[in-house]
Parts: C-alpha cells; sequence; structure tokens
C-alpha cells in the first residue's frame, strides 16, 4: 500500500469510531479549541516561517494575507471550532417517516459521509475549520493542503491529532498528507476505496484539476466572480458603502467583489463618488469607455478577460450598463455561481433580479460579503458550493451529512 492508501484506510477505521460517538463528539472538538490557544505560540513560529518562503517566492500581498495567522486569528479559529461544537448534531436527523399500506415503516434519517477529503490552498485555518466541521459531522478528514501553507498545517494538524488522542479518539479521525507535490494530490483524487467525497478550496485552477480528475465524488466549491449591479434607482450613499466593503474589506476571499455594473442614468452620479471611496483603498479601476469618459484617464480600460476573472486583489471591473436586462445578462455571461447583488430602491427592479440570476446567493441591497457560513448562522463552513448538486451555497453541518433508510417491519414479504 503507498502511504496515502495506508492513511485512507486508517481514515476508514476512525470513521467508523464516529460513527457512534455521538455527544463525545463535542468533548473533543472543546479539546481541540483549549489547544490551539494553548499551542499558538508554536503555530505562530511554523507560520513564520511560512510567511518568509512566502515573500521570497514573491506571493502577492493578498495571497501572504490568506496565508498569514495572529494570535487574533488563532484564537478566532478556536472560537470556530467552539461555535461547531455548540452546533446541534446533524447526525441521526429523522428526515422523512412514513408507514406503508402493508405495514413497513419507513424513516430516511441522516448519516455521516464517512471520510471526506480535502484539497486546499493557501489559507492554514482552514486545517482547524475543516477539521471541525467533519468531526462534528461523523466523519473522519484527510487533509491536503498547499506547500505556501506547510509548515502552519504541520503545526495545527500535529496540535489536533494530539487533542483528539487525549481525548480518547483516534487521531486518524484528522490525517494531513505531508506531500505537497503535484503527485499527492492526483493520488487523493482517485483514492476512491477510501473516500467517499472530495472538496478542493482554492483557486480555478485547483478546482478545475479535482474536477477533472477525480475518481472520487466531487462537491466543486466557488470560484468567486461576484457582481454588484447599481440600478437607476440607487440610494447612492448605500451603494458606495455596499462596494467598498465588498471590494476592500479582504480583497483575497471568494465573496469579495470583482465586477461593478452600474446604469446609465446614474452613473455620472454614482461612480466619481464610489471611486472617491475606493480611493482611500487604492482602488485599481478597469473599466469600459463609459466609465473611462466619466472618470478620465485613471482608468485603465478593461479588456474580455478582466470581466471573467476572479482578481482577489485591489483591482475591479466597471461597466456602465444600459438598463437592467443588460446587466443580468452581462452576469449570466461572466457570473462563476457565487454571489450577486443589485442596489436598488425598485421593488419590481429587485424582484426580478433574484428571479433571473442563477447564482448561489443573491442580495439585494446587501454586500457579497456576508456569503459566508458563520454569517448565515451555520457555524464555520466547508467552502462554498456553486454546483447544484449535492449541496449549494455555505457548506455547514448539514451539508457534511448523507442520508440512508431505516426500514421497520413485523415479517413482510415481497
Amino acid at each position: 500500500m503507498t502511504t496515502l492508501e495506508q492513511m485512507g484506510a486508517k481514515a476508514k477505521e476512525a470513521s467508523r469510531f464516529l460513527m457512534t460517538s455521538g455527544s463525545k463528539k463535542d468533548i473533543a472538538l472543546g479539546a481541540i479549541a483549549d489547544a490551539l490557544c494553548e499551542n499558538c505560540e508554536e503555530i505562530l513560529a511554523a507560520n513564520k516561517i511560512d510567511l518568509e518562503n512566502g515573500e521570497k517566492s514573491g506571493l502577492t500581498a493578498s495571497l501572504l494575507d490568506r496565508l498569514r495567522l495572529s494570535e487574533e486569528r488563532i484564537n478566532g479559529m478556536a472560537d470556530g471550532v467552539r461555535q461547531v461544537a455548540a452546533l446541534p448534531d446533524p447526525v441521526g436527523k429523522v428526515l422523512d417517516g412514513r408507514t406503508l399500506k402493508n405495514g413497513l415503516q419507513i424513516e430516511k434519517v441522516t448519516v455521516p459521509m464517512g471520510v471526506i477529503g480535502i484539497i486546499f490552498e493557501a489559507r492554514p485555518n482552514v486545517t482547524s475549520d475543516a477539521a471541525a466541521l467533519c468531526l462534528k459531522a461523523g466523519s473522519a478528514v484527510i487533509l491536503r493542503g498547499g506547500k505556501e501553507a506547510f509548515h502552519s498545517n504541520m503545526a495545527i494538524a500535529r496540535v489536533m491529532r494530539d487533542a483528539l488522542e487525549k481525548a480518547g479518539f483516534p487521531r486518524d479521525c484528522v490525517a494531513l498528507v505531508e506531500d505537497t507535490t503535484r503527485q499527492s494530490a492526483t493520488e487523493l483524487m482517485q483514492l476512491s476505496d477510501y473516500l467517499d467525497v472530495l472538496i478542493p478550496r482554492g483557486g480555478a485552477g485547483l478546482i478545475k484539476s479535482v474536477v477533472e480528475n477525480a475518481k472520487v465524488p466531487v462537491i466543486e466549491t466557488g470560484v468567486g466572480n461576484c457582481h454588484i449591479y447599481v440600478d437607476k434607482s440607487a440610494d447612492i450613499e448605500m451603494a458606495k458603502n455596499i462596494v467598498f466593503n465588498g471590494k476592500t474589506s479582504r480583497p483575497s476571499v471568494c465573496n469579495a467583489l470583482e465586477t461593478l455594473l452600474v446604469h446609465k442614468d446614474i452613473a455620472e452620479k454614482a461612480l466619481p463618488v464610489i471611486k472617491a471611496e475606493l480611493d482611500k483603498k487604492n482602488v485599481e479601476i478597469r473599466g469600459c469607455d463609459r466609465t473611462k469618459q466619466i472618470l478620465g484617464d485613471c482608468v485603465v480600460s478593461a479588456t474580455e478577460e478582466d470581466y471573467r476573472i476572479e482578481f482577489l486583489d485591489y483591482i475591479i471591473a466597471v461597466k456602465v450598463v444600459d438598463n437592467l436586462d443588460d446587466a443580468i445578462a452581462h452576469i449570466q455571461k461572466y457570473s462563476t455561481g457565487h454571489s450577486e447583488c443589485i442596489v436598488t430602491s425598485d421593488y419590481n427592479s429587485a424582484n426580478e433580479f433574484t428571479a433571473r440570476i442563477d447564482s448561489a446567493a443573491v442580495y439585494v441591497n446587501a454586500s457579497t460579503r456576508f456569503t459566508d457560513g458563520g454569517e448565515f448562522g451555520l457555524g464555520a463552513e466547508i467552502g462554498i458550493s456553486t454546483q447544484k448538486l449535492h449541496a449549494r451555497g455555505p457548506m455547514g453541518l448539514n451539508e457534511l451529512t448523507s442520508s440512508k433508510y431505516i426500514i421497520r417491519g413485523n415479517g413482510q414479504i415481497r
């Protein structure tokens, strides 16, 4: 057996323990949360190595932000684990129940997935978030992080595995693939004898590779080319604040704003106000010809690619559109199905936008930055699913379970 196959076999065995662990899972999660705080210095020392290596290799400021940990962020990771522990157990819920004419009693109940694989990039907080969610949902997890966060992930995984063992749980409820080569990622994608589902978290390249190469069922999480459309009836002050928050509060995440669409009737008033706010963070604007006419030479001419990509940086694509139909058509063409917003005072426009935009989260007069498991009241999330099967939107505990039928009879035969 290869190293990964051995890891898969151990995780499968650990998943059988988790199936009947019940409320003991919360004790183990509490132990993990405490251990993260108690070992903060060790984790920060490992993270420092990753940050230094990242700077040497030329990682962008936004990627370094994804990678960076602090005492505050580690405490936030621990709080996230505690919040998951406090949530209702998603396993064993009766989803449906009925008695047939022949007397058979049928129940549909939630059950753990089994073993979940997660491939992610330079966000070490995913290590604890993902482990906590999978454990609470009764599944073992195999994590495979990117090389940028190697030392951070190793330290966090070691802390969690030690805490699990002290709480009486198998260490292999949580496993980390230590090989960060492409070969290990490919092997994990094809570990169909042990993995029940695979979830990629990262950029477009990673997600595409997993979807195209995996032999394990995949839940596709989202690249976020998110849009905000400022309608002609919009409150300009509200639009300014929503755009600024969507673009600059944390540009490196998938729910950050990437493209701004503005109705032509309000563009001359709204765009200078919005630009003045974006200037506070030195946001580069890549706009259409009409945007350049309004804002001047400070605007870089937008290309077709600028409306298609996820910048993950202080860059925004802007386009002036003729009407609501044009805005919807643009979003339908370029959207990745993540999060879109309309800023409007028109009830009918809001309803038409929400009816015709087919994304996982569609907003009226609110920032796309709310597309998040914690913000939706789901606790920590495993990712934002942009597909339609088996889950869509922020994936919390309920989305990490499957179901089975339990049938009780008294001797019926067919």
